[in-house]
């Protein structure tokens, strides 16, 4: 926050001459110092500006006239000072910052950019889609009998979670096949034919090739490493014995393929792509944000990004495959660029090693949530990678420790974040530590637990989406929730020392068919209420596909103004 001068003479404090004090009365010679709350103390202490006459001033003054101009100059000195200190105090307690996300960008989420993963063959079968194999004579699916840890059946005619495969991508045509326990599919021995879910890792017997009928690509049949192929013999019986290359419904070997549900990370995209992946991912960084977006940014009103940034990062400009180096560049472009236009950055830990809630943006290869314990050593060491490579940055905002935990240990979470904390605070004593609260808890839940810590932030999102509740809403009702419940839950943080921070939301919500106005008073109703959180909100996102979670759209055609 700027603050103007009152009066300037060219030089960063006005200093009135000797001469000024024997014509002047003592009023104004308390003028008031332009001083920025930075740099109170060296501004405050610079030479006046007439002390080469000093001596010759000194002699035509008494010592009693000399004594109460000394008298008024430290008056005026101390009153400055006084000043510019209150100055940063209120600018201390009133920063909250209005930010935007910029996701998509060195974490990839493909529903915002689904064009993306265009190129890739086979694009439906990414790393962690989830598929359901139906025998094409039979009309019954492949089953992982009690979820995996024995063989595998045909005999269930509707599919459900033990019915449901979990691919990781070898190639383009090439997978495992992970199943309900977290077990592989695979051939019990080499050379062998039954088809059995024991092994707690891949390897080539637990990897298969699905070839798609070049008429109907959701008809398929799946090849095992002994280079034959899969067949249900009867519903407790499927072994990889079968030679035929008869696609008809009633060859044993055909099964209808059911695509459940698809990610796109940025584990999908890398290895997806594969080689290309380098190339794929320099052209997106350089060219998805640029300086030219933060200087929009900064003339339409924010003044801090949310950045989320992968695990891997630590590593670049090596990272472990399928993962490609590069995003460490975007990010350290992103804190010069926020620098020249005035802006902060908060780095976000988006996603985790281990996956610390199975959403695509966590970084994850199939889904699952595995994030415990055992990973919080690495976590620490990227977060301390962060810290100590930013320490001295000045447009670094604050760290955020993890992004949407949801269905992790709380205590082992909360351990995590005291690690974290402290790490942080090795490098960097005075910046702001965020902690993202647990999704589906409630908001207050660490209120208790961040009581000993100093600087630190509590972040919480909200999304008028996601939740059944919201299914039947109106565009009043939409309204009167933020007004009320969302407003409320920001007031509990009032007695904490921690400053709140609601750190994702966004102008979509369920209502279907709503007007520009009903957008317009729903997105001001939220910048209103989400104002009252004493760090401030971050939009998400920047850039969007759907334009309603795209602040740049929403800013440039007049939904919104900040």
């Amino acid at each position: 926050m700027a603050y103007p001068a009152l009066e300037n003479n060219g030089s960063n404090t006005y200093m009135a001459t000797h001469h000024e004090h024997k014509n002047k009365d003592e009023k104004s010679l308390f003028l008031i110092p332009q001083c920025a709350y930075s740099n109170i103390f060296e501004k405050i202490v610079e030479e006046d500006t007439t002390k080469a006459s000093s001596e010759a001033i000194n002699s035509a003054l008494g010592d009693s006239q000399l004594r109460i101009i000394q008298k008024m100059e430290y008056r005026k000195y101390y009153l400055s000072f006084l000043l510019a200190l209150c100055i940063s105090c209120l600018h201390s307690l009133s920063f909250a910052y209005k930010a935007v996300n910029l996701g998509n960008w060195l974490v990839a989420e493909g529903w915002m950019e689904p064009s993306r993963f265009d190129g890739i063959v086979n694009k439906d079968l990414l790393d962690g889609t989830q598929v359901q194999f139906m025998s094409r004579k039979f009309q019954t699916y492949l089953c992982a009998e009690n979820g995996g840890g024995t063989t595998i059946v045909a005999d269930r005619s509707s599919p459900s979670g033990w019915e449901t495969f979990r691919l990781w991508r070898v190639s383009d045509s090439s997978f495992n096949f992970r199943v309900f326990n977290k077990k592989f599919v695979g051939l019990n021995t080499i050379g062998g034919s039954t088809i059995v879910s024991f092994s707690g890792s891949p390897s080539n017997l637990e990897t298969f090739q699905i070839i798609r009928n070049n008429d109907d690509p959701l008809k398929i049949r799946i090849k095992a490493s002994n280079g034959l192929f899969l067949q249900v013999q009867s519903k407790t019986s499927v072994i990889a014995d079968y030679q035929g290359t008869n696609w008809d419904d009633n060859d044993p070997s055909v099964f209808h393929m059911t695509n459940v549900n698809t990610l796109q990370g940025e584990y999908q995209l890398t290895n997806g792509y594969g080689n290309r992946a380098p190339q794929v991912m320099r052209e997106h960084w350089n060219l998805y944000i640029t300086e030219d977006d933060f200087r929009f940014m900064s003339q339409n009103g924010l003044d801090a990004v949310r950045i989320p940034v992968g695990w891997w990062i630590a590593q670049d400009p090596n990272p472990p495959k399928p993962f490609v180096g590069g995003a460490l560049a975007a990010l350290d472009n992103a804190f010069t660029w926020a620098y020249r236009h005035g802006m902060k950055v908060i780095v976000d830990l988006h996603a985790i090693e281990g996956s610390q809630n199975g959403f695509e943006h966590s970084g994850t290869r199939d889904g699952y949530t595995e994030w415990d314990d055992s990973y919080i050593p690495q976590t620490v060491s990227v977060i301390e990678f962060l810290a100590k490579r930013y320490n001295n940055r000045k447009s670094l905002g604050g760290i955020e420790l993890m992004n949407e935990p949801l269905g992790v240990n709380q205590d082992s979470l909360k351990n995590y974040y005291k690690l974290a904390y402290d790490v942080v605070r090795k490098y960097i004593p005075n910046t702001y530590v965020i902690m993202s609260n647990p999704l589906a808890t409630d908001s207050k839940l660490l209120l208790s637990f961040v009581k000993g810590f100093d600087k630190v932030v509590l972040d919480v999102h909200y999304y008028n989406m996601f939740w059944d509740k919201f299914n039947g809403m109106n565009v009043q009702q939409n309204i009167d929730f933020i007004r009320n419940d969302r407003a409320g839950d920001l007031s509990g943080f009032s007695s904490s020392n921690a400053l709140s921070f609601v750190g994702e939301w966004t102008a979509e919500w369920s209502i279907q068919g709503a007007s520009m106005q009903d957008y317009q008073r729903y997105v001001q109703t939220q910048m209103d209420v989400y104002s009252r959180a004493t760090f401030g909100w971050a939009f998400w996102s920047y850039k969007c596909q759907n334009n309603k979670w795209s602040l740049k759209w929403l800013i440039e055609n007049g939904y919104i103004k900040l």
